[in-house]
């Protein structure tokens, strides 16, 4: 399929400078223009960007299995990987004893990824398993069972990012335009449909385009009406400082992943051990004109990004809990620093790739939902895949602009892998970080 002469891609982390550099290769003759905001890639910003991303093939869902196994092949075998961006050093994933969703979890998963990986899975029924894997983590390690595959490993996130950036400047057919885009332009078509015709940025220039595809991430939904479709979600990360007899200690232990909190500990590197949490997230509800609306002044609330935040107290509070849990000799040690990623969650956890049924020429590739990163070496593919109607079946259902949005006030239950409080607001917490630092002045 034959796609526009001229293409405006905004976004340059993964699913943006993925797809340009698989268009650069299937479609040389178009013009492609990628926007970012950010006058450097990797943005700052981005949630692409940060020490570690996990890669592995272990999901319920064995589509996404699947095509991880496609990336993980890329990552180990390729110049995607060379030079530290991959490690594999295996992972692990735990649940206690009081979560059945998370065995359950566990289970499918488990089953998925051994089709792929054979004995390089191997399943621990008991706390005592577990430790033999990680006999770091001490006997005071709080969980009932899981298992490890070896076959997973991490990323280095924003080095990856800078990789594929140079990819696509190798290639000489991608023109790079900085600017904040403040919202796509349309054309009525037929007197009541609308067109996409190129985008217009807070400083009043505009970029025309025949064909324009969103890969903003956390940022979508103030450019086109995601309500009930994805939502921005804030996640928690902090870092600690650690000796160089640490380092040493836990530098070749796998990634480890509690299933029932969400909670991670990825290896350290540079004596910097990281923890997130793979959560429903908090929220930031912002107003924001509704994206192409017909009617004037019609607006709309919906989380967006906020940037350079600390991790809330609740978050870091949640952190100690599964220290106690999984690191106890680290569980009162000082975070050196915090900070807030957001994902762009959808209802079942599933990318939105996708034409927008309602405006010709607008694209959408985001969605990523906390587990696009692995899919890197891979992703660019299926967007144009998806661009030129050729997408495999299973992928395009699963990707697809949904016919129904999911109601409002209804919650997004992920693919299960989630945890926490549910339509956590972040200012709010925040706020009982404020108080809580006054009365303690007092």
């Amino acid at each position: 399929m034959a796609l526009p002469s001229n293409i405006l891609i905004v976004g340059g982390g993964v699913f943006g400078l993925s797809t340009a550099l698989s268009l650069t290769k299937r479609h040389p003759n178009s013009k492609i223009t990628l926007i970012e905001s950010s006058p450097t890639i990797p943005n700052p910003h981005g949630s692409s960007v940060d020490t570690s991303r996990i890669v592995r093939a272990d999901y319920a869902n064995a589509a996404y299995s699947k095509l991880a196994d496609k990336a993980i092949k890329k990552w180990r075998s390729t110049a995607w990987g060379a030079e530290g961006r991959y490690t594999q050093n295996g992972l692990l994933l735990v649940y206690p004893a009081d979560s059945a969703s998370a065995k359950e979890y566990a289970r499918k998963s488990y089953a998925n990824v051994r089709a792929i990986e054979g004995d390089n899975v191997e399943f621990l029924p008991s706390q005592k398993d577990v430790l033999r894997v990680v006999p770091a983590y001490g006997e005071e390690l709080d969980v009932a069972g899981g298992y490890v595959n070896w076959g997973s490993g991490w990323s280095d996130a924003g080095a990856s990012v800078a990789y594929a950036k140079e990819l696509v400047d190798q290639t000489g057919k991608v023109e790079f335009r900085t600017g904040d885009v403040e919202r796509v332009l349309y054309e009525q078509v037929d007197g009541k449909k609308l067109k996409a015709t190129g985008v217009a940025f807070t400083d009043g220039s505009s970029l025309s385009g025949d064909l324009v595809i969103l890969a903003t991430g956390a940022w979508t939904s103030k450019l086109v009406d995601l309500r009930g479709r994805a939502v921005a979600t804030g996640q928690a990360i902090a870092y600690m400082s650690i000796s160089d007899e640490e380092q040493r200690e836990l530098e070749n232990l796998p990634t480890i992943l509690n299933f029932a909190t969400g909670i991670f500990i990825i290896p350290p590197r540079g004596n910097l051990l990281k923890i997130a949490r793979h959560a429903f997230g908090y929220r930031n509800p912002v107003s924001v004109p509704v994206p192409g609306a017909q009617g004037p002044g019609e607006r709309m609330d919906v989380s967006l990004p906020e940037k350079g935040v600390p991790v809330p107290l609740e978050g870091q509070d949640a952190f100690r809990v599964a220290l106690r849990q999984l690191l106890p000799r680290f569980a009162e040690r000082e975070f050196v620093d915090t900070r807030v990623c957001w994902y762009t969650d959808t209802p079942k956890g599933d990318f939105i790739v996708s034409y927008h049924p309602d405006h010709e020429g607008l694209f959408l590739a985001t969605g990523g939902s906390g587990h696009a990163f692995k899919f890197f070496p891979v992703i660019g593919d299926k967007v144009v895949d998806a661009l030129e109607g050729t997408l495999d079946a299973e992928l395009s259902e699963m990707w697809t602009w949904s016919a129904a949005a999911t109601a409002e006030g209804e919650d997004f239950d992920g693919d299960g892998s989630r945890s926490g409080e549910r339509r956590a607001n972040l200012k709010d917490e925040l706020a009982k970080a404020q108080k809580a630092s006054r009365s303690s002045a007092l």
